[in-house]
């Protein structure tokens, strides 16, 4: 290959890009471009094989007796379900008496499939706010394309139909909280300077039936620079309304007040996670904090009086303290108990603390700690809670069970089990652990057949970011596309997560985020190494900021892999803070502006790291033109800049799906059996041709 190709940006000259028009979404010379490169694509993949394999993932995500979530609001649970004859899916409700039995009786409130055929309106479902106490109205939002900014439009669930002259918000990022019947806390970025720079709301205003949004008064606002400023009720205290000032990702203001705005900050550091209920106040620092002469490491967790600590009193009370291995991955309050998720050995455990003047009473809930457990409250409002909570498990060959269980440590009742999507007969789920550059251990779970042939074809997995856990859940599509199949997957818990904690991710956050990907390289040689499979057996897939790690796979570790498939990625770390919310996660990568930022973000930019002349593995690229969140021109000028220097890069892009694989299951079945069927014929388990 010449080295005379044009390999424009590059590091030497960072911002010459001849791709910047790609970055028009909506242009006609770019949209002219993408046409191209579908065809392209689907003239390549898209032939009987994918055809089945596509037709069978679309039937087990429609299959009926698949899990259906609930959230109670008032006397029903509702839900918002998707099949073969609901496409776009219905928003429906029934008791949760009728839920617990073999075939609940559902009453539709809304189909969207109609709405969408009657409106010509592309609208995707983004869920919907009901008015406390009553229920009897909502606020939906619905989403054109499946986009992050979404309409807001008043439903009366009285009489199944949207309001006549009732509250409509036209499309922009943001939301609402309901004040009284009449009156709206509007956190959107709808309006003339009412968004941040990252798109997000930049006020709060005070919106009244009958009035025009535009001219909603504003209590609260935010610095434009900040990533946004959201307003919420506080119902347990009449009248008190919550002001958020987001700082950046990790830091944030919280002032408390009234409609007049803001009356009091809550004087805790910007990056401190805490919550409050019932005269209860429970914090986390995020960084190491001194506080009564004690220093608390992060991740700690801190109880003490609400009142007391508005009044001054910092006598906080340890109520969980981490280990190397042991963390907290989360923590929230229902009905006067604080339910605290830890993570030992990356294993699920859950207490639930009953709060006091002395101790706090821990009592432990029994739930299975093999695979994955998530624990949330039923009640859509904490303050209509009767304590119940709902319980989550599964493992990556065994369907979610769906449970019932409450504060006071009822034994975990089964509501509903999930059919299984594939056939897990023969397949082991075990753990191992590869040592990275610098000598970290970087678990992964590896799911696949008994033992090991040496040559098995590996579908690798990983993110790295935002202090996001992949853990390991059930396989389902990957089961149906890979391990029914015969192949193996594995599923990498690299640095910038958050499996151990905040220093786990700050172990692959700004000038670290190098590690994060050195990690996943390092899994890569751990398969080859225990003599599972090759490299070129290996195929790897991420998405978003895990599509930034597999573009990094490419420049960086080509030859671990066989193939790559990259998706709804940023990958021009350049200009990705210019691009849609990329300001929003300067806090995570580093601000591209500043010079010292640069120094180590260009070690990470494959947009410019690409150059003739390497052996690097075939790549598919795919995004949708719907992402209102990560820019799909990061996608088109990567796969653009790598087919003029003559690599193998192949792109997609559906017309719409948002930051995701698809606005519906026929959507994802086809993203996610494309992906697949190049994966499987790049690294040689499937021919080109069949």
């Amino acid at each position: 290959m010449s080295t005379s190709l044009d390999s424009r940006p590059s590091l030497a000259a960072p911002d010459d890009d001849p791709w910047l028009w790609l970055e028009e979404v909506e242009g006609e010379r770019a949209l002219a471009w993408v046409a191209e490169q579908n065809a392209v694509t689907l003239g390549r993949l898209a032939d009987a094989r994918f055809a089945a394999d596509r037709d069978a993932v679309r039937a087990a995500l429609d299959r009926p007796d698949k899990l259906p979530h609930i959230t109670r609001r008032g006397a029903w649970v509702y839900n918002y379900w998707q099949d073969a004859a609901h496409p776009r899916g219905i928003w429906r409700r029934t008791t949760l008496d009728s839920y617990r039995g073999p075939e609940p009786a559902w009453n539709t409130l809304l189909d969207l499939d109609t709405l969408a055929r009657e409106e010509g309106e592309d609208w995707v479902w983004q869920g919907a706010t009901t008015l406390p106490g009553t229920h009897d109205r909502a606020m939906l939002r619905l989403s054109r394309g499946g986009g992050d900014a979404v309409v807001l439009r008043e439903f009366d669930l009285s009489q199944l139909r949207f309001v006549e002259g009732g509250f409509v918000l036209p499309e922009a990022k943001g939301g609402v909280d309901w004040l009284d019947q009449d009156t709206l806390l509007l956190s959107s970025a709808f309006g003339q300077g009412m968004a941040t720079r990252s798109g997000y709301a930049r006020t709060v205003r005070l919106w009244s039936r009958g009035t025009d949004p535009a001219q909603a008064s504003v209590i609260f606002e935010c610095d434009e620079a900040h990533m946004g400023a959201w307003g919420s009720v506080e119902r347990e205290a009449p009248g008190r309304l919550i002001f958020v000032d987001q700082i950046g990702f990790y830091d944030t203001e919280v002032h408390v007040g009234d409609r007049t705005g803001p009356q009091r900050r809550i004087g805790l550091p910007t990056d401190m996670e805490y919550r409050w209920q019932r005269g209860w106040l429970a914090v986390r620092p995020r960084s190491p904090w001194t506080i009564e002469g004690t220093t608390h490491p992060p991740d700690t967790l801190l109880g003490i009086g609400l009142d007391a600590f508005l009044d001054g009193d910092r006598r906080f009370r340890p109520l969980f303290t981490p280990g190397e291995r042991r963390a907290l991955q989360g923590f929230f309050w229902c009905k006067g108990r604080l339910v605290i998720s830890v993570l030992d050995e990356l294993r699920p455990d859950f207490t639930i603390l009953t709060p006091g003047k002395g101790d706090w009473i821990a009592a432990h809930l029994d739930l299975p700690q093999t695979g994955v457990a998530h624990l949330w409250p039923l009640d859509s409002e904490a303050e209509e809670s009767d304590g119940s909570l709902l319980a989550q498990v599964e493992d990556p060959i065994t369907p979610a069970s769906l449970m019932l269980t409450d504060t006071a440590l009822a034994t975990p009742a089964l509501l509903r089990r999930s059919s299984p999507i594939f056939d897990a007969n023969g397949l082991v789920v075990t753990r191992h652990e590869a040592v990275s550059v610098d000598g970290e251990r970087i678990p992964y779970v590896q799911t696949g057949p008994v033992g090991e042939t040496g040559d098995a074809p590996v579908h690798l997995s990983g993110y790295g970011g935002f202090r996001v856990s992949r853990l390991p859940h059930y396989q389902g599509l990957m089961g149906k596309l890979w391990l029914e199949k015969g192949g193996t997957t594995v599923v990498a818990n690299i640095r910038g997560g958050g499996e151990f904690g905040t220093r786990w991710h700050e172990a692959g956050r700004r000038e670290r985020k190098q590690l994060s990907h050195d990690d996943f390289a390092a899994v890569a040689a751990d398969l080859v190494r225990r003599g599972v499979t090759q490299p070129e057996r290996i195929a790897a897939e991420g998405g978003s900021n895990g599509g930034l790690l597999i573009a990094n796979m490419l420049t960086r570790y080509p030859e671990r892999f066989g193939g790559l498939f990259c998706t709804i990625p940023l990958i021009d770390m350049r200009r990705y803070s210019k691009l849609l919310a990329g300001a929003s996660w300067i806090a995570e990568y580093g601000d591209p502006d500043k010079p010292e930022d640069w120094a180590f973000l260009q070690h990470i930019s494959a947009y410019h790291l690409a150059e003739p002349g390497r052996r690097y593995p075939p790549i598919l690229l795919a995004t949708t033109r719907r992402d209102d969140r990560v820019h799909p021109g990061h996608a088109r000028k990567m796969a653009a800049k790598l087919q003029a220097l003559g690599y193998s890069a192949l792109f997609y892009e559906p017309a719409a799906g948002g930051h995701g694989y698809g606005k519906d299951n026929a959507e994802i079945a086809n993203f996610a059996a494309l992906g697949a069927a190049f994966l499987r014929r790049a690294i040689g388990w499937e021919a080109e041709t069949a």
